[in-house]
């Protein structure tokens, strides 16, 4: 089965295609370009790279969030239209679970950190090891040294990554009793192959959707939306 994933939760853009658990190919980019202006041309570049077809991609997929609004909407709003064109299932990722299946196995907890501002995080709590990967907390978004309580009653060693860990790496070697680890900067980002990767492991369960159901997945509402609140509450 071959898989095509884009990951548009950040300002860096990402693609990539998978088949049976190998990484045939990833384009990532970081240009100031908008998602919306460099999405589109990077799969068609990375399908040309692969002498593949869309039609040949047997399930799209997208990161869902946490993450940008914008960025979100546009990656979702791609796979959906590729994968309803071509009569194709979809698969939505969320962001942290990719950020943490890019680790190497860890014997302590992993915690993935999108910075959410404020001194506050969007995260969820990880284990990977032996090969086994799972999710062992909610989904948060949530201030630091909130999550620093959380993460020490755990009595392990915790590894950090994403783009929140190094904004708060000090703060949680504070705040936590055991050893508080960095990922390398190469994980500080989520990257489309993860996204992809899991997305297999979706199919193979036989969790797939279709381009109707694929929905971004938001721990706190937008800026927009909080601030019309806001003005209807002052009426």
């Amino acid at each position: 089965m071959k898989i095509l994933a884009v990951e548009t939760a950040t300002l860096t853009a990402s693609c990539a295609v998978v088949e049976n658990g190998r990484v045939l190919g990833e384009l990532t980019t970081s240009h100031a370009k908008t998602h919306s202006q460099q999405l589109v041309p990077m799969i068609q570049s990375l399908l040309e790279l692969l002498d593949l077809k869309a039609n040949q991609i047997d399930l799209y997929a997208a990161s869902i969030g946490p993450g940008s609004f914008t960025g979100l909407r546009i990656g979702i709003v791609t796979v959906k239209g590729m994968a309803y064109a071509l009569k194709k299932p979809v698969c939505g990722i969320p962001t942290l679970d990719a950020l943490a299946y890019s680790v190497n196995d860890f014997k302590g907890v992993v915690c993935p950190m999108m910075d959410a501002r404020n001194n506050q995080v969007y995260t969820a709590i990880y284990r990977k090891n032996h090969g086994e990967f799972r999710r062992v907390s909610d989904y948060f978004g949530i201030h630091v040294t909130e999550l620093a309580g959380r993460l020490d009653a755990f009595g392990e060693e915790v590894l950090l990554l994403g783009d929140g860990a190094p904004l708060h790496h000090e703060t949680m070697q504070g705040l936590i009793r055991q050893p508080v680890l960095q990922a390398d900067k190469a994980l500080f980002l989520p990257r489309a192959a993860c996204t992809a990767l899991l997305a297999e492991k979706q199919a193979q369960e036989g969790s797939l959707s279709s381009p109707y159901e694929l929905e971004p997945f938001y721990l706190r509402k937008s800026q927009a939306e909080r601030m019309k609140e806001l003005g209807a509450s002052q009426v």
